[in-house]
């Protein structure tokens, strides 16, 4: 345990890759882009990469820089054309390429969906547009090419844990997406997912993300006001002792919260849609999974 909780120290020790530092970054469109995107960029950034939001051939993408002047795009499928808001495609498509070597051109990972019965369903097909997945992958490969800044570490998961980075400040950054709210917006793009989940096995999959016994959010958050409370008692003042109580008790109720509900993954999993009610001619097909924000067109893009 002991080691377990300096390994996780060390962890959150590790700055966040800074933001573009282009203008856009400071308006509010890019800084609602990149609110939808923080389930992608977050967890990259902490490995090092450097990540923008742009615009691409039909659709926004998430542009990863690579150290070898590389850099990945992960964008959602171009065709068929979608109706979900940006950051929450039916399937992600991750590329390599290269801005100076046209032959650079390889698929890492490609999740979106096919109704073409000839073509062979890649074996991350089934993921949809789900994260951590994704970011597995991108770790396996960069990591196979040496261009993996941070890699993961055994002890870590590769996928998605918000609590366990730490944001840096960034003079150029914009404040909700690099400051003190990283993890909350993290947490935000999370519950937006939940919010457009279009069954109940894709909602438990996410309760999974906060609710899994060793690697979810309610067991880090455990091991973080454990840490705080070990923290606490290295003050000098006698409160510190005081505060390290209530820190430990705060631990202990969320390890509870999560023991409490350790069955809702499940329970959700097994539940049943209701079945749709009649619509009026006048009714939309299909309600956005977010709050309808409109967001202006891509500015031109800037040349690094």
């Amino acid at each position: 345990m002991a080691a377990d909780k300096a390994h996780a120290a060390d962890s959150c020790a590790a700055p966040l890759a800074p933001l573009p530092d282009h203008r856009n970054v400071n308006t509010p469109w890019w800084q609602e882009l990149w609110r939808r995107h923080a389930h992608i960029t977050t967890p990259l950034r902490a490995r090092g990469l450097e990540c923008d939001v742009e615009f691409g051939h039909s659709a926004y993408v998430v542009r990863v820089a690579l150290p070898d002047d590389s850099y990945l795009l992960i964008r959602p499928p171009q065709e068929p054309s979608s109706e979900r808001p940006p950051g929450d495609p039916e399937g992600w498509i991750v590329t390599r390429e290269h801005p100076d070597d046209q032959t650079l051109f390889e698929v890492l990972y490609d999740s979106a969906p096919t109704e073409d019965t000839g073509t062979r369903q890649r074996p991350e097909a089934g993921h949809g547009g789900s994260a951590p997945p994704l970011i597995e992958a991108i770790d396996q490969r960069l990591a196979q090419l040496g261009l993996l800044p941070r890699p993961v570490l055994p002890q870590e998961s590769p996928h998605v844990h918000p609590a366990r980075t730490t944001a840096q400040p960034h003079p150029d950054a914009p404040g909700p997406p690099d400051r003190a709210t990283v993890y909350g917006d993290a947490l935000r793009a999370l519950t937006d997912r939940l919010n457009g989940a279009e069954s109940h096995t894709d909602a438990a999959a996410l309760l999974h993300q906060v609710l899994d016994p060793t690697n979810g959010l309610l067991a880090q958050l455990g091991d973080f006001f454990e840490a705080a409370g070990e923290k606490a008692k290295e003050a000098e003042e006698d409160d510190g002792f005081d505060l390290s109580y209530d820190l430990v008790d705060a631990a202990a109720e969320v390890r509870n919260l999560g023991e409490v509900l350790h069955v809702a993954e499940d329970r959700m999993r097994a539940l049943t849609p209701l079945a749709p009610a009649p619509r009026l001619s006048s009714t939309p097909a299909r309600a956005p999974s977010l709050p309808p924000q409109a967001l202006p067109p891509a500015p031109p893009r800037h040349t690094r």
